[in-house]
């Protein structure tokens, strides 16, 4: 097996990802390992444009993906500052997502911004509005 690299790949489907990959020689047959492989969007809101993330086979759990070259357009390495700033972001988040619950569910936390109950963030905006200072 070679060195590990940040690429886009272009597949015969026409999807677009970019993965971290490694060629696997697999006995004369070389085919590619892609990890965490991920497809971007852009869309343009406004003024600004914004790039969607989101996992190129979304419904599995699986982080490597085996894909042979018979099914590539065109690879190229990428060394894209932004965009594996990008890609790194999503997977660390995609990775430590340890909030969901059973039924799909996400539960608020700190690192959400989640600082109070409704209730008692009610009452200290109530306090704020009237000029109560709170004790």
């Amino acid at each position: 097996m070679g060195e590990e690299f940040y690429a886009i790949i272009k597949l015969v489907s026409g999807e677009e990802i970019l993965s971290l990959v490694l060629v696997d020689e697999n006995d004369g047959d070389p085919v590619l390992v892609l990890q965490n492989p991920v497809t971007f969007i852009s869309q343009k809101i406004g003024k600004g444009i914004y790039i969607r993330v989101k996992p190129w086979i979304e419904m599995s759990d699986d982080d490597f993906f085996i894909v042979k070259l018979d099914k590539i357009i065109t690879m190229t390495e990428t060394n894209d500052q932004k965009l594996l700033e990008i890609y790194n972001k999503f997977i660390e988040y995609d990775q430590n997502i340890d909030s969901y619950s059973s039924s799909g569910k996400v539960k608020p936390s700190s690192k959400m911004g989640y600082l109070s109950s409704v209730e008692d963030a009610r009452k200290s905006l109530e306090r704020i509005f009237k000029g109560i200072k709170e004790s």
